[in-house]
């Protein structure tokens, strides 16, 4: 779980990336709190903690509402929900000292509530007493925590607000005013979703700009009613209403565009009491952008394509194929690591293909008739159509287990990186890479992504009119560690710009530690020069840690971070899904998974 993450998906012990989770907002609010300040009220703060390997770790802190014993707190927690987890939260609020911070040790204690995120999604709003040490009730204090799935929501709204000429509600100075955004409900309660900062002693505040979600602002309903409300801050809490106004989001953004988004700040009870009543000020919309997100399926339903290509790793480290020890050893009843790892992934990913095959090529063997090395075969041997099913791939292999010799030590640059049946057509990927240019450059190009090392600056070149969006993956499947790891490096950085992620298995008991590295989930991957990866596209799964577990578990593990890729690279490039182009006055289309 991460509080403001922006990932779909975590990484968890050993590498292994956790399932793609949804997007929940939790909303906070407590209600007739303990007052231990003598002379006002307390200034209460809540941190969330979330408990992992067994130690409560704080994530997070909402801010502080000064003098309040009943505070609705406008920080949202954003925070990734898996089904299939338990995930603990721990709520501590504390009457606050000083200015907010992350550490809680000179607060005082008010009360905590733990319960579990799915306890919270499931109630969608949960009410709790709150507790002080010992399972002793605070009083008959309470919080409430409202959770809402983001998952779906397809963009956020950047907002900024200005007033005009508000009432004055101090005495000997201005009023000091702040705007509060609330959604109304269906149940016609307030929701709040935002509130500015304290603009100190004028009338004509401009407050700062800030961003919400289309579903936290109006559960993703245009027309649904929004309103603000507009205070004179008190440092007691008794703040001075001085107005409010009602509109929708639908209606905002056509006065925006008509540039003549404003309002009047209207109190109810000086409309009533007086007649030449006109308004407490005008407050002003003064800028509205909407920032569209688009989301995997948004663009497999646009026509993006997918194609694969699985790579098997043929070199000797793997064994004589004929000894039972070897990882392509035949034995006819218990298939080997190999086609374990092939049969699982692969009848998922041919689902992602419009044809239901994707190409299978092997690396680092000796290859009938002449027994020469080839990096870049085809496992059937037809190599003008190495195109498979996942049942074909599996036979396939067996017949190269069987008939080629191992050879070498496994490298990643002479692989041939992707193919399509229209791929020459359509695009052609060069990377630098290893020292086997001759080899790479003289073979005619037939519309495979090669790692080749003569072209820098390499790019996907796509003939204009193309029909559908084109995205490809490569699934290697090896029992060691790369040995050209500085190379390899180089060509996955040159890689994160183009339209393409990377997914390998590691097959066997061998040392994978290395291969993290080339995983971006422990930080930005960096060429040897230092330049770093624009995407991270690159996903390492050791088998051995998922070899007991079912093929969907092992599919559901390697494909975890593909749909976030392919949006992080459509989103960089500011390309809608096909059929839903940005409309005019819209800002560039942004990421989820």
């Amino acid at each position: 779980m991460s509080a403001g993450s922006e990932r779909g998906a975590a990484a968890t012990p050993g590498g292994l990336p956790a399932p793609c989770a949804s997007k929940v907002e939790l909303r906070l609010s407590c209600r007739h709190l303990l007052d231990r300040d003598p002379l006002t009220k307390s200034d209460p703060s809540v941190a969330l903690l979330q408990q992992a390997q067994g130690q409560w770790v704080q994530v997070g802190r909402t801010e502080v509402v000064r003098s309040s014993l009943h505070p609705v707190f406008s920080k949202v927690f954003t925070v990734d929900y898996y089904f299939e987890e338990v995930q603990r939260l721990r709520f501590e609020v504390y009457d606050t000292h000083g200015p907010s911070g992350f550490s809680c040790q000179e607060d005082d204690f008010l009360g905590g509530m733990e319960c579990t995120l799915g306890q919270i999604v499931a109630q969608k709003k949960v009410t709790r007493p709150l507790l002080l040490k010992f399972g002793r009730n605070a009083g008959k204090s309470t919080i409430t925590v409202i959770a809402e799935d983001i998952s779906g929501n397809n963009g956020y709204v950047e907002l900024s607000f200005r007033a005009r000429k508000l009432d004055d509600k101090d005495l000997f100075s201005k009023s000091d005013p702040f705007l509060e955004l609330y959604r109304v409900n269906d149940d016609q309660g307030l929701q709040l979703v935002y509130r500015t900062e304290v603009v100190k002693n004028n009338l004509n505040p401009v407050w700062e700009p800030f961003k919400v979600s289309l579903s936290s602002l109006c559960s993703c309903e245009e027309t649904r009613p929004l309103k603000c409300l507009v205070w004179d801050y008190d440092s007691r809490g008794k703040h001075d209403f001085i107005g409010e106004f009602s509109t929708t989001f639908e209606e905002m953004q056509k006065a925006f565009e008509e540039g003549q988004a404003q309002w009047d700040c209207v109190n109810p009870k000086y409309k009533q009491k007086r007649r030449s009543y006109k308004n407490s000020g005008v407050v002003i919309l003064a800028d509205l952008k909407f920032h569209r997100v688009y989301s995997f399926l948004d663009y497999i339903m646009g026509g993006c394509q997918i194609h694969f290509t699985v790579a098997i790793d043929f070199t000797a480290s793997n064994g004589d194929p004929r000894n039972s020890c070897s990882l392509h050893y035949i034995n006819p009843y218990q298939p080997n690591e190999y086609l374990k790892a092939l049969v699982s992934v692969g009848e998922i990913c041919q689902d992602y293909d419009s044809d239901k095959r994707f190409s299978a090529l092997g690396f680092g063997a000796r290859i009938p008739p002449k027994y020469e090395v080839s990096h870049d075969f085809a496992i059937n041997f037809n190599p003008e159509d190495d195109e498979c099913e996942a049942a074909g791939v599996s036979g396939a292999g067996l017949s190269i287990a069987s008939q080629g010799h191992g050879h070498g030590c496994s490298e990643a640059a002479p692989l041939l990186f992707l193919w399509a049946p229209q791929a020459a057509r359509m695009s052609t990927v060069w990377l630098t890479h290893l020292p086997s240019v001759g080899r790479a450059q003289s073979r005619p190009a037939r519309g495979r992504l090669l790692w080749a090392p003569a072209l820098p600056g390499a790019r996907l070149a796509q003939p204009p009119g193309a029909a559908a969006q084109q995205y490809y993956i490569l699934l290697i499947l090896t029992d060691g560690v790369v040995t050209d790891m500085a190379d390899t490096r180089e060509a996955i950085v040159r890689a994160s710009r183009l339209p393409m992620s990377i997914i390998i298995v590691g097959v066997g008991n061998a040392d994978f530690t290395d291969m993290q590295v080339l995983d971006g989930d422990d930080g930005v991957l960096r060429s040897p020069r230092g330049e770093p990866a624009l995407r991270d596209i690159v996903q390492f799964v050791p088998f051995r840690e998922l070899k007991n577990a079912s093929p969907a578990a092992l599919a559901k593990c390697v494909l975890a971070e593909v749909p976030k890729q392919v949006v992080e690279y459509y989103s960089h490039r500011g390309l809608p899904p096909r059929g839903l182009g940005v409309p005019a006055g819209e800002a560039s289309p942004g990421c989820t998974s």
